[in-house]
């Protein structure tokens, strides 16, 4: 089971502002291990946001992006308690979703 994606959910001059730390190891399947054999491909491929059920970014990933990818954004209006869900796939069919409510 992997870990949870660090979530942070504030309101700001009548904003949500959302901040995130996917733990993923994001590997693009070219690195080599210490015996020279090459590391198997495991990155996300899909990563979604939802604000009480309203999916407010839907995201293709890709192999480029670095371990623990982190990901910040704001969207407009938002109330104390708003139910934030952050979910993700990635190549090897895992997934991840985690819950939060707006501070």
């Amino acid at each position: 089971m992997s870990t949870p994606t660090r979530i942070r959910a504030m309101l700001k001059d009548g904003a949500t502002e959302l901040r995130m730390l996917f733990s993923h190891p994001m590997e693009n399947g070219l690195r080599k291990d210490a015996e020279g054999r090459r590391i198997p491909a495991h990155f996300i491929t899909e990563a979604s946001v939802r604000r009480n059920g309203e999916v407010v970014l839907a995201a293709d990933f890709g192999p480029s992006i670095a371990t623990n990818p982190y990901l910040a954004f704001s969207i407009a209006g938002g109330a104390a308690g708003d139910e934030i869900v952050v979910s993700w796939r990635d190549n090897l069919g895992e997934t991840r979703s985690d819950t939060i409510r707006v501070a």
